[in-house]
């Protein structure tokens, strides 16, 4: 089950939590350094997945520009990947956008997940020049898609 909600919503903190943990993982980093970055207060555009009433995947989506959004906080728990959760996520993440009014998403991911790559590959986003705060960082690869 899928569900519209707002960062307020602590199922979204506690995924959010769970994915700062797998990126520092990924990247040997520590929460603090990107906390700037992947900070996500007062914004009513979060999706969540839910199975068996239990929350397992996340992402949002926030103003990017007038007509594009940026799509952030993408994650799946590990032991529910491969069951198109983060695909299901992603379109309605798309469809809200459209619905607000929106023609174009942007995302940031890192070359250590190469399975996030494919996914937004596999869906239509083209990979594009790192833009705003991942200008200067060579583990980012930043992907745009028209909706």
């Amino acid at each position: 089950m899928l569900l519209r909600t707002n960062s307020d919503n602590p199922d979204f903190s506690g995924l959010t939590t769970e994915l700062d943990i797998e990126l520092c993982r990924i990247y040997n980093t520590n929460p603090a350094d990107y906390e700037e970055y992947n900070r996500i207060v007062n914004l009513p555009t979060v999706v969540l997945a839910y199975e068996n009433g239990l929350p397992v995947g996340c992402g949002c989506f926030k103003i990017f520009d007038q007509n594009t959004v940026e799509i952030k906080r993408m994650f799946i728990q590990y032991h529910q990947r491969g069951k198109g959760i983060a695909t299901k996520i992603l379109k309605e993440l798309e469809s809200w956008s459209k619905e607000l009014g929106y023609s174009q998403a942007v995302l940031e991911t890192g070359k250590g997940q190469p399975h996030a790559i494919k996914l937004y590959q596999k869906y239509g986003y083209v990979i594009t020049e790192n833009y705003n705060q991942y200008d200067d960082l060579k583990i980012s690869v930043c992907l745009k898609k028209v909706l």
